[in-house]
């Protein structure tokens, strides 16, 4: 065995050790060690996206297990089958590049399923089966730690799965925007062009960044158009309807409206508990039942914050060298953020803010049109954004069936108010105090 093979060799069986199999299998084992000269392991892979996976991901696994095995620093290259590198992108032939890496680990078979997310599950699944298909483009849509990362992800690594050669570019809205910005300012907007445009999927993370960048929303307008007409996937996420993104052009918010957009909201009861004992397994945390019961009743706003949690029951833990139970995680969770603002319901804010102005619920819930309860409706309105997670149609569906057109129209004119209308900033200010209490 040369030196080559048994460096290899040492390098997968570490690799293999610490991916779990459908990872490795994925997106280690099409790596090919391909020469060891002058302390530089070349190592081929069959894809771009690949290569930039070991690069930023694997890279450094790889440089501390040559290292235990030559007692050397050696250096790595990456290259693609048929060529290596070429020379480093200039100003003037730029690369653009400015991806962020999928995670592996966000699958479909570790997302845990819920009466909140099932739609943006069949959704993403039956596009990452038929790309380009029905659920093109498919916008995921929701507050933030809720999973929407995981699932957009998770279409693109399923994607790989079927073809591993699948062209795919995966970054956030800020990417895009400073990829575009760049390709200005260097005067390489064809280039720009077909790196976004010679794919067959592009991800988007936070459109909704793209507010106000008139510039920027009529290139990836363009840059949409082209992927769809081609049948490219087109997988995008933001923190709210299209409908209610300020300063979106109309046309593009049209094109994210083309597919089937879809709403993930805060996890039930059961949902909660389910994502916990999913997390203690892979972290290895022995948790009785009982803790994950009481974490999921005490956090209920988002996965991240739920999971969060655990971890921090986990650390007292091993802190206090003291296995986890319920008292441990109740000490653990104290001063944590509850839910206050996530408990509200449309029901209470109405009811309050009637009992303020001293109206009826019926009057907010209503038609009249008379000022001392259209500004008071208004008010619970904008209130019920504020300080729930219900999107503006369902605002509006508890307001007597209102279109959300109507909600919307409502929280601008209480925006704009609060500017000039110190009264009304001391009522509001007054009402949310009492319903944080």
């Amino acid at each position: 065995m040369t030196e080559l093979d048994s460096l290899w060799e040492a390098i997968q069986n570490y690799l293999r050790k610490n991916y779990k199999a459908m990872t490795y299998a994925n997106l280690i084992a099409p790596a090919k060690a391909v020469s060891l000269e002058n302390n530089v392991l070349t190592i081929t892979l069959p894809n771009k996206y690949l290569e930039n996976f070991w690069q930023t991901e694997v890279d450094p696994k790889v440089k501390s297990v040559l290292f235990q095995q030559t007692a050397t620093h050696l250096e790595t290259k990456y290259a693609l089958p048929d060529e290596l590198r070429e020379e480093p992108a200039t100003p003037t032939n730029p690369t653009y590049m400015g991806q962020t890496p999928l995670n592996p680990e966000y699958t479909f078979d570790n997302f845990i399923q819920g009466q909140s997310n099932v739609m943006a599950y069949a959704s993403a699944y039956a596009a990452s089966e038929d790309p380009g298909g029905i659920y093109n483009p498919l916008l995921i849509y929701g507050g933030v730690g809720l999973g929407k990362t995981h699932l957009m992800q998770a279409i693109a690594n399923n994607m790989l799965v079927h073809n591993p050669n699948a062209k795919i570019k995966y970054v956030t809205s800020e990417n895009f925007i400073n990829d575009y910005v760049n390709s200005i300012k260097n005067n390489s907007q064809e280039q720009f062009r077909q790196e976004y445009r010679n794919l067959d999927a592009l991800l988007v993370d936070d459109v909704q960044f793209l507010s106000k960048k008139e510039g920027t929303q009529l290139e990836f307008f363009n840059t949409f158009n082209s992927l769809h007409d081609n049948n490219k996937q087109i997988v995008l996420t933001a923190d709210r309807n299209p409908n209610e993104i300020p300063d979106m052009t109309d046309r593009l918010v049209s094109r994210f409206m083309w597919g089937i957009p879809v709403e993930i909201t805060s996890p039930n009861l059961e949902t909660r508990i389910a994502i916990l004992r999913s997390k203690a397994e892979e972290e290895q945390i022995d948790a009785p039942n009982k803790v994950l019961n009481v974490i999921a009743s005490h956090i209920n706003t988002n996965v991240r914050e739920l999971e969060g949690a655990l971890m921090k029951v986990k650390v007292l833990s091993q802190i206090k060298h003291e296995p986890i139970s319920l008292e441990l995680a109740q000490e653990a969770l104290q001063g944590m953020n509850t839910t206050a603002a996530n408990t509200l319901d449309i029901d209470l804010i109405q009811k309050r803010v009637a009992s303020y102005y001293k109206i009826d619920q019926n009057d907010i819930i209503g038609r009249k049109r008379t000022k001392n309860i259209v500004v008071p409706r208004q008010i619970a309105m904008y209130l019920s954004r504020e300080l729930t997670d219900n999107s503006l149609p369902q605002i509006g569906k508890e307001f007597g069936g209102k279109d959300h057109t109507t909600v919307l129209h409502a929280i601008d004119k209480i925006e704009k108010k609060l500017t000039t209308d110190p009264t009304l900033k001391d009522d509001i200010q007054h009402l949310k105090m009492d319903l944080q209490q």
